[in-house]
């Protein structure tokens, strides 16, 4: 190994707890495997300070050929998505302490939640293609169990379609590193690309392909038509902690992926004005509006937030294929807001579904009599998930916005904007009437029924802290589009 070896900290830290709490037998007690899981995702997060806090330093893990390092590296991209998804599954994590002590085979659910949370630290540190796709296969299988863990027939269903579904993706990618190899003058990610530009010279049809067919692969990861469909069925059979992740956090895993070969590889100047853009504003458009109207008609709460997701995660993946600086920068602000906001809202649907059995959207009447709390937090997020000022949800999606507009002449310099306003009118028609209807059962409801059903602190704290960030990212925005801002200027 050469380089800084602190960044090993993030990934080794939950790897040894994972692997621990999994083969361990002492962690059956569920107060000892609570209080080390809890341990571990603290842990994580204080390991992943140094590399925020330093800047830019690289770790060379050992090489599988003479030419293919594995290697670290901490650039503006990997630090916000290494602090960024340590925190929010550490939050997550401490909610579930109590959510899953009703489940079975808590052990192996913490066991694979931490080595889960290990790859997914490799995969935001990767500082070369083949690192990213090592870690995004690792998170993949990792994940699975997760989304296994009732083992009802919904369950393994769900599991073998998502595992189908991103094994195909990871597939698209693995064919773009064949090509890009030879492309390239190098496969390590950096600010405007890599490609040759005397190897690419008459060979412009064939690699536009070959990118395409690569961020398709990503895109299925991120839930993008028409490799969508493992999204609303994986969320509703998994365990209310393992929904939030999968949609707030896993979900990035592709969006990460499209960032480092369209930005730190392929480079914007490439595809700015093929058809390739064409194609990819056209399919997160459309994505967007599919999920939004789909998320509008269902009726299950856990499976309408999942539908919700598909259409979210497109917004910053038509951010990105803008190829704009202000559409990066809105881009990387909704991965942020929709990573607290969903995992928020998929916390509350847990609570609701843990305390009190319902999991249809109907049985909610007065829910908001029942769990104020648990509510609160969710309304809050439904107003910043619909982009409702002074929330985060606002910012990220007027910069999206402006990002389209700044296009110039194209058909999407106004269309994405008006899908977007569209988009967020669903939005409120398909979360807003939960809150509403919680809150003010009407005249006909029976109060008398309506008995207190909140959570304990460990449920509720999470729910707060992550809500009440939606708020405040809203209010004082400017650090962190400051720094969003610097990492467009070396890309674009």
């Amino acid at each position: 190994m050469q380089g800084d070896l602190s960044l090993l900290l993030p990934v080794a830290a939950p790897l040894a707890a994972g692997l621990l709490v999994l083969f361990v037998r002492a962690f059956d007690e569920r107060r000892t495997r609570n209080l080390f899981t809890g341990a571990a995702l603290a842990l994580t997060v204080l390991f992943t300070l140094p590399a925020l806090l330093r800047g830019q330093t690289q770790l060379t893990l050992f090489h599988l050929t003479d030419t293919i390092p594995v290697v670290f590296r901490t650039d503006g991209v990997a630090r916000l998505f290494l602090v960024l998804i340590a925190f929010v599954w550490a939050m997550v994590g401490f909610y579930s302490f109590e959510y899953m002590a009703h489940e079975q085979h808590e052990r192996r659910f913490y066991g694979f939640y931490l080595l889960t949370l290990a790859a997914l630290m490799g995969l935001s540190l990767s500082g070369t293609l083949v690192t990213l796709y090592m870690f995004y296969e690792a998170m993949t299988l990792l994940s699975l169990p997760l989304v296994l863990h009732t083992q009802t027939r919904e369950a393994v269903a769900a599991g073998v379609k998502y595992l189908l579904y991103s094994v195909f993706g990871a597939s698209l990618a693995l064919l773009g590193i064949f090509f890009l190899q030879f492309y390239c003058t190098s496969l390590s990610f950096t600010p405007g690309g890599t490609l040759d530009a005397l190897k690419v010279a008459g060979h412009e049809p064939l690699l536009l392909g070959i990118v395409a067919l690569s961020l398709l692969g990503f895109g299925v990861k991120a839930g993008m038509f028409p490799l969508h469909a493992w999204l609303p069925t994986a969320h509703p059979v998994a365990p209310s902690p393992a929904s939030a992740v999968l949609s707030g956090i896993i979900t990035k895993a592709g969006v990460l992926g499209i960032v480092r070969v369209l930005f730190f590889l392929v480079g914007p100047d490439f595809l700015r004005g093929t058809w390739v853009q064409a194609l990819f504003l056209g399919l997160t458009v459309l994505t967007v509006f599919l999920g939004s109207m789909l998320a509008f008609k269902e009726t299950l709460l856990k499976k309408r937030l999942a539908y919700s997701t598909v259409s979210q995660v497109s917004y910053v993946l038509f951010g990105l294929f803008t190829l704009t600086p202000v559409g990066f920068v809105g881009a990387l602000l909704h991965v942020v807001c929709h990573a607290l906001i969903k995992n928020t809202l998929f916390m509350g649907a847990g609570a609701i579904i843990e305390k009190t059995g319902k999991t249809r959207v109907d049985e909610l009447v007065g829910i908001g009599k029942r769990m104020p709390t648990v509510m609160w937090c969710f309304t809050l997020c439904a107003v910043a998930l619909i982009g409702i000022p002074p929330t985060g949800g606002f910012v990220s999606k007027w910069f999206l916005a402006e990002g389209a507009l700044s296009m110039g002449e194209t058909v999407y310099a106004w269309l994405g904007p008006v899908v977007l306003l569209v988009s967020a009118l669903l939005t409120a028609g398909y979360l807003l009437p939960i809150s509403t209807r919680g809150f003010f059962p009407g005249e006909h409801a029976d109060l008398a029924a309506l008995s207190k059903a909140e959570p304990t602190a460990l449920m509720t704290v999470p729910m707060l802290v992550l809500a009440a960030l939606c708020v405040l990212l809203g209010m004082f925005p400017g650090a962190l589009t400051s720094f969003l801002q610097a990492i467009a200027g070396g890309v674009l």
